[in-house]
């Protein structure tokens, strides 16, 4: 997704996770506060309300970033900010790490879906609707936001989860790069559809979540191309990735971070010949991971000098 990180706030650190508030959610607050004050007898409940969203989507991107660690990857950053939440998520790049890192968003709508039904369901029954009118609609409220949330988040377009768990869902058939692909273009077409909701309903809302979509989209399908750039690469043999197993490219794919030249780490074992830097870990160019020379080992490779690599000239 495209960083929302600048003019964020830090509110507080949970969980080895740093949660940032961007600056605009105040104001996009102050407006829906105001435009929807006359739904309850008290703005203090339209702020309950406003707060019980923001409590849903951030349970959601927890969701996002614990799951990611259970699979061994890294999540220490949430943005929330008017159009939702951003976790940033890097798991181990598998198609089931992949998609249980995402699948556990929306399965935190989906646990308090039952919950939150049955407070309405409590709520009508004790008689709220006629005795407390503003509670019974506050949970009624919370209630279609959970729903509404879980429901527009698992539309099968990128870059939202339903897109995301689409493209995990194909990468066990298609592979990293053809999934992407697929997944981009449809996400292409529902955004399209999402730009004419917008124009026919004359809603900036729509309009600009389209407009964050189709940057984050576009950017999705760029790097589809140098997936499947990278993966028609010839490869070199007696080598593997560690984490993906996948053979490196044959040829001066590396970029020294002294230097910025590029070089083949596995040619040179790690040290390049432009101006003798050495590395400690190799850099995987389909999956991202580092791991030493050695470790690439698959066959019986004679390895001599100091072991590592270089950053990856993605």
């Amino acid at each position: 997704m495209q960083s929302v990180r600048q003019g964020s706030i830090h509110l507080f650190r949970l969980a080895g996770v740093d949660l940032y508030l961007h600056w605009s959610w105040f104001l996009v607050a102050a407006y829906e506060i105001e435009s929807r004050k006359g739904n309850y007898s008290s703005v203090i409940w339209n702020v309950l309300e406003y707060l019980a969203l923001f409590l849903i989507v951030l349970l959601h991107e927890f969701g996002h970033a614990m799951a990611c660690r259970q699979v061994g990857g890294t999540a220490n950053q949430i943005v929330l900010w008017p159009l939702g939440g951003v976790a940033y998520v890097n798991p181990p790049q598998r198609p089931g790490a992949t998609l249980w890192s995402i699948a556990a968003g929306p399965l935190v709508n989906v646990v308090l879906l039952p919950f939150l039904f049955a407070a309405v369901q409590m709520s009508q029954s004790l008689g709220w609707a006629q005795s407390m009118p503003d509670a019974y609609r506050l949970l009624r409220a919370v209630l279609w936001i959970n729903v509404s949330l879980l429901v527009f988040n698992m539309l099968p377009i990128y870059p939202l989860d339903g897109g995301q768990i689409l493209r995990s869902l194909l990468w066990f058939v298609l592979g990293r790069g053809r999934s992407m692909m697929v997944t981009t273009i449809l996400g292409l077409l529902g955004i399209v559809g999402f730009i004419v909701i917008a124009l026919w309903l004359r809603s900036i809302w729509i309009g600009a979540i389209s407009v964050f979509m189709l940057m984050n989209c576009w950017n999705g399908l760029r790097h589809a191309q140098e997936l499947l750039r990278i993966a028609r690469l010839p490869r070199r043999q007696g080598f593997g990735c560690p984490s993906c197993r996948t053979a490196p490219p044959l040829g001066a794919y590396w970029q020294c971070g002294r230097c910025q030249q590029l070089f083949d780490t596995f040619q040179t074992n790690g040290i390049c010949p432009h101006c003798a830097a050495q590395y400690v870990t190799t850099d995987c160019l389909d999956c991202g991971e580092h791991h030493p020379l050695n470790d690439w080992i698959v066959g019986d490779v004679p390895i001599v000098g100091r072991m590592g690599g270089g950053f990856s000239a993605g």
